[in-house]
């Protein structure tokens, strides 16, 4: 699983393999020659005795090219002087290209990393700079363009196939309530990728007093696309009273990446019906009352006879009419049925 990480300060390679550089906010590197110094995700600064002249703050970290395995570029530094040549007025500006190891000209004296070459413009307007950092070690592969959330163009849950804060692990204020029998999820991929996503996968913690299901095409392993996407149908039912919520984590393999991970939270403050028990007690009522119906009948035609039974009374009508007997005369019918007063 990968979660989002906590700050801006990540960049993803060519081969969408993530790397996390949030313990480095802020850890400077100084090169000597030029006094300049860069602050990793924070600005660039050039130092002198004169004074201090910023070359921008942090604006975004992107993957690199050939030897450069990332950039990272800062805006908005000191306008002075600068006012014709940067763009959009966005004052002094500096390009950060991220090698990994040591310079090819020198080896670091920091085990970190140190600034191997710096490079200013014939304005004084911006700066390239190279720097080599320590890294041996690759992070995990990232599904991109994978998104999870509760409408079909919402990416709560996961975004870009990162696990969104909030989804990572259980959260009581993230909890579903009682009530809520179900959650629906929407699923998109990129559709050149999306034949690689199988079927999810849950678990329960706590393993009993929560029942869990899931349905929809994303539980059959359609292949989510960005047009149309899968939905993933959590249905749940609470068996068991529980004093924190239960936890359901859920995971989505893909093939040649990290899997997709998040957990959904449930509250169970008082046991919930299914529908086979509402079956059952439907099933019944209707028998019982066929029971008592039938007692009913049988009772009536014992006691009062045939003729004490709703209708028997039109249906003599209607076998005299057949017979031929003459219909006008009610008062003969009356007293072949009631006799004479």
């Amino acid at each position: 699983s990968i979660v989002a990480p906590s700050s801006n300060c990540y960049a993803l390679d060519n081969n969408s393999y993530i790397f996390d550089f949030s313990d480095w906010i802020g850890l400077p590197f100084e090169y000597d020659g030029k006094d300049l110094v860069v602050r990793f995700c924070k600005d660039v600064e050039s130092r002198s005795s004169t004074g201090y002249v910023d070359f921008g703050r942090y604006n975004y970290f992107g993957h690199g090219s050939g030897q450069v395995k990332f950039v990272q570029e800062f805006y908005n530094g000191d306008l002075l002087n600068c006012e014709l040549h940067s763009f959009d007025k966005k004052g002094r500006t500096a390009q950060i290209n991220i090698i990994f190891g040591n310079c090819s000209n020198r080896l670091c004296q920091d085990e970190r990393g140190c600034i191997c070459n710096v490079t200013y413009d014939s304005t004084m307007c911006r700066v390239l700079v190279e720097l080599a950092i320590s890294c041996d070690k690759n992070g995990s592969r990232l599904f991109e363009g994978f998104t999870v959330g509760f409408h079909p163009r919402s990416w709560e849950v996961v975004y870009n196939g990162m696990t969104q804060l909030g989804f990572e692990k259980p959260h009581q204020k993230f909890s579903f309530g009682t009530e809520q029998t179900y959650v629906s999820l929407y699923l998109t991929a990129i559709s050149s990728l999306s034949g690689l996503v199988g079927k999810p996968a849950f678990k329960v913690n706590p393993d009993k007093g929560l029942e869990v299901k899931l349905s929809g095409s994303g539980a059959s392993g359609v292949p989510p696309t960005t047009l149309s996407p899968s939905i993933l149908n959590v249905n749940w039912r609470c068996e068991l009273v529980h004093d924190t919520p239960y936890e359901v984590a859920i995971s989505i393999p893909v093939e040649g990446y990290e899997p997709i991970e998040f957990s959904l939270t449930k509250t169970c403050d008082y046991k919930q019906r299914g529908w086979a028990t509402f079956g059952i007690l439907s099933c019944v009522f209707m028998i019982s009352s066929t029971l008592f119906c039938c007692i009913g009948f049988v009772y009536r035609t014992r006691v009062d006879g045939l003729d004490a039974l709703p209708g028997m009374a039109i249906l003599s009508a209607c076998l005299e009419a057949l017979s031929g007997e003459n219909l006008g005369n009610q008062a003969s019918w009356e007293e072949r049925k009631y006799g004479s007063i």
